[in-house]
């Protein structure tokens, strides 16, 4: 369920960089050098980074919280 959510705004900000790193594909030519604004490596790459790096971070206090007991938990509460 958390990596559900955590996938669904992964999928929301890489949409949304998307489509602001295309629309300001001339301030980003001035940029950058040796490589196309629209390089299809770059933008795969960088996808691939950002959302391994979101998964690994909803993944790693999902799996911590499933360690816990939950009468534990309800009990410390």
């Amino acid at each position: 369920m958390v990596l559900k959510g955590g996938l669904a705004l992964i999928a929301a900000g890489t949409i949304i960089g998307l489509v602001v790193s295309l629309a300001l594909t001339r301030f980003l030519a001035s940029q950058i050098w040796g490589v196309s604004p629209t390089d299809p490596w770059t933008f795969a790459a960088v996808i691939a980074v950002l959302t391994g790096t979101g998964l690994v971070a909803c993944f790693v206090p999902a799996s911590r919280a499933t360690r816990v007991d939950p009468l534990v938990a309800l009990r410390y509460e």
